[in-house]
């Protein structure tokens, strides 16, 4: 069982990652989603490892993990604003092109409301059918069309260029 789930981590952190970062546009948020996942996997791994697809069932706490999150932790978080951040921790310039890109992707995405965004991801980044987009955020696919469709439409109308989005 331990060997399971240790090879599961080993193969698959990488990507829940990457999943779990582009439906919060947070790399640390997102890594805190996944370790609290994880750990919870963990316990249950018995069970989730016997599955056909283990990976689509943790991908899906991941999902539910995030979608309840705001609620869940609302009362523990501080609030500070963008100036304290910066002195605590200056902003690094990122000079590759590709990043630029990709943030000012995620900075177009993070406006979205929760479902939309983890259907635009689950669509665009993970390559998902409207069916499985349902199974995850547990909605017919025609609500999954529709998710898609109004964050499509409110990217299209949000979009500007990276330069404008990163400043």
């Amino acid at each position: 069982m331990r060997d399971g789930y240790d090879r599961f981590v080993a193969d698959r952190l990488d990507r829940l990652l990457r999943y779990a970062t582009a439906i919060t546009c947070d790399k640390h948020l997102a890594q805190d989603i996944v370790q609290d996942v994880l750990v919870r996997a963990r316990s249950r791994w018995g069970r989730i490892g016997a599955m056909d697809a283990p990976y689509l069932y943790v991908r899906r706490m991941v999902t539910n993990d995030y979608l309840s999150w705001r609620r869940l932790r609302a009362r523990r978080d501080v609030t500070s604003t963008h100036a304290a951040l910066e002195v605590l921790s200056p902003a690094v310039p990122d000079h590759a092109e590709r990043h630029a890109e990709r943030d000012a992707m995620r900075a177009r995405i993070a406006v979205l409301p929760r479902k939309q965004r983890a259907a635009i991801v689950l669509r665009y980044y993970e390559d998902a059918t409207t069916a499985e987009i349902g199974q995850v955020l547990g909605c017919s696919e025609g609500t999954v069309r529709s998710h898609l469709s109004r964050a499509l439409q409110t990217l299209r109308v949000n979009e500007t260029s990276p330069s404008e989005v990163l400043r």
